[in-house]
């Protein structure tokens, strides 16, 4: 296994996703549902396209709880996408990456997982990274708040479906089923407000799909390439400080000391709780 292999997969994933959430910023003229609608039909083509190329099933084996998984999936994203409206685009990101803590609430009532003690501290740490963020940041919208956090809970049930699938079914079945859901909830719901791309805004809507894809490709090939997860993991929140770069660079956008703490807090939270869980596993 090749760690500096691993570590690119993961620094294009991340980039990625960052360049993705800033083209979702970018789009405030269109309504959630249509962008929703773009990210995931642009994937589902290449998704869509690998199944049938390697002959693999599209219909998967458990269809009802990768309908659920689809379901869940489109419901958070959405959220998410609603509130980078309201909110700076580096601090939606960084509460969506609240969603482990759920997880970890979720996975107790349904898969009888425990929680140490000492990944409850990790957890109260991050969350008094989002108490600094509304406590002392006034400026933040609360109705963006309310989605990104609704938008996270539904994000960390994602992680306890994938949990129960497990590798009972190709990876990129459970991504198409979710991206083929998506396109028809968003096509559906967006109707109402649709409004033409014009220009360059063609190209935007195709890139919200390309970076989505190779986003959640080149995330997988890095932890199928690295020895342990624990060495790539907490690059994941590097996406936070891509995204939050490309706010201030791109969109002007103004983060304060206090904006920043409660970011850190959040991040350095989850990382010491995805290392503390990986080495748990170890022994």
């Amino acid at each position: 296994m090749d760690i500096r292999k691993a570590l690119k997969f993961m620094l294009i994933s991340t980039l990625s996703f960052a360049c993705m959430n800033s083209i979702v910023k970018h789009l405030e003229g269109m309504s959630a549902f249509q962008i929703v609608f773009f990210r995931s039909i642009t994937t589902l083509l290449f998704t869509s396209a690998f199944l049938l190329k390697n002959k693999i099933p599209v219909l998967g084996n458990n269809k009802k709880i990768l309908v659920l998984r689809g379901v869940v999936g489109v419901t958070s994203m959405t959220l998410f996408f609603m509130s980078t409206k309201y909110l700076p685009i580096g601090t939606a990101v960084s509460l969506r990456y609240m969603a482990p803590i759920f997880a970890a609430i979720f996975a107790i009532f349904f898969l009888k997982e425990r929680v140490k003690p000492l990944q409850w501290l990790f957890f109260a740490m991050a969350f008094s990274g989002v108490v600094i963020l509304k406590g002392f940041d006034l400026e933040l919208n609360n109705y963006g708040l309310i989605l990104i956090f609704i938008s996270a809970i539904f994000s960390g049930l994602v992680y306890v479906i994938l949990s129960k699938i497990g590798n009972s079914e190709h990876p990129v079945v459970v991504v198409n089923y979710f991206m083929g859901i998506s396109v028809m909830v968003g096509g559906v719901l967006a109707l109402a407000n649709w409004v033409n791309p014009k220009g360059v805004e063609w190209l935007l809507v195709l890139g919200l799909g390309i970076f989505g894809y190779f986003g959640q490709v080149y995330m997988t090939k890095a932890f199928q390439t690295a020895t342990s997860t624990s060495q790539i993991a907490p690059l994941k929140y590097l996406e936070t400080i891509f995204t939050l770069l490309l706010g201030v660079f791109v969109f002007a956008e103004v983060y304060t000391f206090y904006s920043l703490l409660g970011i850190g807090l959040i991040i350095i939270g989850l990382i010491l709780n995805a290392q503390f869980k990986e080495r748990a596993k170890k022994l």
